[in-house]
């Protein structure tokens, strides 16, 4: 019996013995009701499966002909439906047990309970600001890559061989910072894509870019402490650094990068961390020169300042040529590295790495010991090979191509449908675009053609909410590359007429 039916059963005998008490009735007519009281009291939640007749029979020590009655007599009433090969669920969609209890929680008197710490009211207010996709379609969802095109038998014959092959000890906990394999696997891959080099100690497998900036924060950041961030930057970014409880420091770009000039006039508030994207800036595309990487660390040298090159995305924005990292560049080991697999392969896979200077090792150890344990070692192991057997090599090409091709659909059409607004050329080397507005409109407006858009399971970004500060450009982000080239123009034709009615 599986222990969905144990449970079941549990909550049935209870009832049928409650029900027992009450007034003499055939048994039958006792355990139907026990069990339509079980479900009308949603201890038997919708479409949960009832045990067979033959097992609840044998636990409930009755016949199996008064089981089979009782379950007769439910489905008459249409409380129970026949599921082929699992015998009967429950139907009876009217509540769930999760719409019960949240109709309890609305009551809450939250001075009944202790207050949240600053840092978890700080949190609670600033959700608002993460980018958080509903599950509605992929399209134009920003930061997804070709998911059609992933090798899904390449990985799944490579998850097959690790479990036919895993021994007992394999089953155990793993460490925190990542399996030795793969970390090891990684620092050769940067070695040779990225030209950096690094110790498989510095290395630190986790779940995503998110979860680094946590990292980051939690083991840097105190209250007050000053970070400088580009402004227009990732939305999640804001986030993950105001609910630290940091003072961020909105620095803007020019077409080499991040402004030295913005960075050094903060210097009296001796920031601790900046945070960039050099390779490919989000969300407006800018590459960072190599002069301004260079001042960018003599800056950090000077200050005594940590940076974070988020480097996401290297793969598709150094598809024209190697740009070297910051990390690269550093000889004080005073650059964080961020990577993730997420936006190559796709986001259910959720892992990332980071490779952080030497001081910074054990102090991030400790904190993944505290928080997530480790990522699941199945899925490191694969991505190991997946690395090793050049099937990530391989892929990347693939998404290159696609996307390139993709993108170049998404804008002839976008252009050619509407003048309503402007994509940001740019030569392609991400897997995003961003499109503004010809004539001024509210961030109200743009928040209403984006909840609009929603509703027609079309997901953008917006523009304006990358921007801290009150100058903020109005725009759409539109993440392409997900979208096969068939429904790339039947989504635009919805777009597009939506836009020409409307602005």
């Amino acid at each position: 019996m599986n222990t969905n039916h144990i449970f079941a059963v549990d909550r049935i005998l209870t009832s049928f013995e409650k029900q027992s008490k009450k007034k003499s009735n055939k048994k039958y007519i006792v355990l139907y009701q026990a069990i339509k009281y079980c479900i009308l009291k949603v201890e038997l939640p919708h479409l949960w499966i009832l045990p067979a007749t033959r097992i609840l029979a044998v636990d409930l020590k009755l016949s199996r002909t008064t089981v089979v009655k009782a379950y007769e007599l439910l489905a008459l009433e249409k409380l129970i439906v026949p599921k082929i090969g699992s015998g009967y669920s429950v139907n009876f969609p009217q509540m769930s047990a999760v719409e019960s209890t949240k109709n309890k929680l609305i009551s809450v008197n939250p001075q009944l309970y202790p207050e949240l710490s600053e840092k978890g009211r700080a949190y609670l207010d600033n959700i608002h600001i993460l980018e958080r996709d509903s599950n509605k379609g992929i399209a134009f969802r920003p930061g997804l890559p070709p998911l059609d095109i992933f090798p899904v038998n390449q990985w799944k014959n490579l998850l097959n061989t690790y479990w036919r092959q895993v021994k007992a000890s394999g089953l155990s906990n793993s460490p925190s910072s990542g399996i030795e394999a793969l970390k090891i696997t990684i620092c050769n891959y940067l070695n040779i894509s990225r030209n950096i080099k690094c110790s498989p100690s510095q290395l630190m497998i986790v779940s995503g870019s998110l979860q680094s900036l946590f990292i980051i924060s939690s083991v840097l950041i105190n209250k007050g402490d000053s970070i400088l961030i580009e402004n227009p930057t990732f939305p999640n970014v804001h986030s993950i650094f105001k609910s630290s409880l940091a003072n961020l420091i909105p620095i803007p770009i020019d077409n080499e990068g991040i402004s030295i000039n913005e960075i050094s006039a903060n210097n009296h508030l001796k920031p601790k961390l900046v945070h960039v994207t050099p390779s490919n800036h989000y969300p407006l595309g800018v590459k960072m020169s190599l002069k301004r990487k260079k001042e960018l660390l003599s800056w950090a040298s000077e200050n005594k300042s940590i940076i974070i090159e988020n480097d996401y995305e290297n793969e598709i924005s150094s598809h024209q040529g190697v740009n070297p990292s910051i990390f690269s560049l550093d000889p004080e080991d005073r650059t964080i590295y961020l990577g993730t697999f997420n936006r190559l392969l796709h986001p259910t896979i959720r892992i990332g790495y980071m490779i952080v200077p030497k001081y910074l090792i054990k102090a991030t150890e400790a904190l993944q010991e505290h928080s997530h344990k480790f990522v699941s070692p199945s899925i490191q192991m694969v991505m190991s090979q997946f690395i090793e057997k050049n099937y990530l090599y391989q892929h990347l090409k693939n998404i290159n191509a696609a996307a390139q091709e993709r993108e170049a659909q998404f804008i002839s059409f976008f252009n050619e449908h509407t003048s309503k607004m402007t994509i940001e050329r740019k030569p392609y080397s991400s897997l995003h675009l961003v499109a503004t507005f010809n004539e001024p409109v509210s961030a109200k407006k743009e928040l209403e053609i984006i909840q609009t858009l929603l509703k027609a399971n079309i997901v953008v970004h917006s523009l304006s909410n990358c921007y801290i500060g009150d100058e903020k450009q109005k725009g759409l982000i539109f993440g392409y590359s997900s979208v096969r080239p068939a429904v790339i123009k039947q989504k635009l034709i919805q777009i597009t007429d939506y836009l020409n009615s409307v602005l």
